[in-house]
């Protein structure tokens, strides 16, 4: 059972994530892109909030808000980021920066503990602009190149643009001050049923997938649709779809257990409902924490590209887009997740990985990281109807705020 140790008030969490959910709010969701009017309120709702914790707050000249102690000895770092997908739920990243705020609060204010928490809320961790800007410019990840080569996915607005439009042009980039942690700790909705299902309340995250994304090109013939013989077309949209059912077929033989890949996007040219396609586009996503898959199922790729343009009627290009190494969280912060969950949940965990990527993954790589999740109601995210119960709430903050505790602690 619960003990005194925690001192979580959990109405008080609940109160600052509907407080957060009001900045921006669409139906029972947000809508908060990178830079929009509503992630900026919400950087500075959480800027005004980090003094509670005993923290400094520093909006930093790419949008991370980071809190630091004054207060002497170890220091762990927890967050998440404020920034939403479009019309997107009102969990996904506020949840981890909340829990640590309440963290932070709890503990940099009790003598008896040891340390402090330090907050952050990276930017841009939903890819308006980019993949993971905010954690990645914190890990000198990011050069002022990339940042003028970022654009909004949907508007084409340079980052330079929208840096200046909010106030942040000028301000230095905070960087990570090496040794100053003892890790990075992240909480999050799981994104999906497992926890749900199982009746579970924690999930101790232990690795946290790569993502590879493809462009894969067909080239055939444009024709006239209602000239041209079927038999003698060479119709690329039609390679296209084939090439899609073929990878439902094939990839089960060689993917790993928990192996996903989605094609995204499909693209015709020219698009005409009276032209044949000459050439068809698609972008392929392939998840999974096991690089040996991924250079399996990329193999297999190469070799469909290859026996379809060997048939003769269109040839097919694979290019590989993107590549996001997995990230193994921890083997401490696990323990230490797992010995939390068992004061403050009745031991309702369990280890599993994590299907979408986080800033942990990128802390992960200058410092030991853990992430923790709790259960997402019908395993929906991304969507405005995402939501929690506020008791799952409430019990994932005890036990981050315990887990925060005992790393410090040590």
């Amino acid at each position: 059972m619960p003990d005194d140790r925690s001192r979580v008030d959990g109405a008080r969490v609940l109160a600052d994530l509907n407080a957060l959910r009001g900045i921006g709010a669409y139906k029972t969701g947000v809508h908060k892109p990178t830079f929009s009017e509503p992630h900026m309120r919400s950087l500075e709702w959480l800027a005004e909030k980090l003094p509670e914790a005993g923290l400094t707050a520093t909006i930093d000249g790419i949008g991370n808000v980071l809190g630091t102690s004054a207060k002497s000895g170890v220091k762990l770092l927890a967050g998440s980021h404020l920034e939403s997908q479009n019309y997107a739920g009102w969990l996904d990243g506020p949840l981890g920066v909340v829990y640590a705020l309440e963290a932070a609060r709890v503990i940099n204010s009790d003598p008896s503990a040891k340390g402090a928490v330090e907050v952050a809320a990276w930017c841009d961790e939903e890819g308006h602009f980019g993949h993971f800007l905010g954690s990645r410019s914190y890990v000198g990840g990011v050069t002022d190149a990339d940042i003028d080569a970022a654009r909004d996915r949907r508007s084409g607005r340079t980052m330079r643009d929208a840096l200046r439009d909010v106030g942040l042009a000028g301000r230095p980039r905070a960087t990570a001050e090496r040794g100053r942690h003892i890790g990075y700790l992240e909480a999050h909705i799981e994104q999906g049923e497992t926890l749900v299902g199982g009746g579970l309340a924690i999930g101790v995250v232990t690795s946290i997938v790569g993502i590879w994304q493809y462009q894969i090109s067909f080239t055939g013939e444009q024709n006239h649709a209602g000239t041209t013989r079927m038999g003698v077309r060479k119709d690329a949209g039609v390679a296209l779809a084939r090439f899609c059912v073929a990878i439902d077929d094939r990839f089960p033989g060689l993917c790993g257990p928990r192996t996903v890949w989605t094609t995204g996007r499909i693209t015709l040219d020219p698009g005409a409902p009276s032209i044949i396609p000459g050439r068809a586009e698609m972008l392929f996503q392939i998840r999974d924490d096991d690089p040996g898959v991924i250079d399996r199922l990329e193999g297999l790729l190469q070799s469909m590209a290859a026996e379809v343009t060997a048939q003769g009627r269109c040839s097919v290009e694979l290019e590989r887009l993107r590549t996001g190494a997995p990230a193994m969280m921890d083997g401490v912060f696990q323990q230490t997740i797992e010995a939390a969950s068992a004061s403050f949940a009745g031991g309702k965990s369990i280890r599993m990985p994590s299907g979408a990527g986080h800033d942990a993954q990128i802390l992960a790589t200058i410092m030991p990281a853990g992430m923790l999740f709790v259960p997402s109601i019908g395993g929906i995210s991304h969507h405005w109807s995402e939501n929690t119960d506020d008791a799952d709430i409430v019990t994932g903050a005890e036990v981050f705020v315990e887990t925060c505790r005992r790393l410090l602690a040590g």
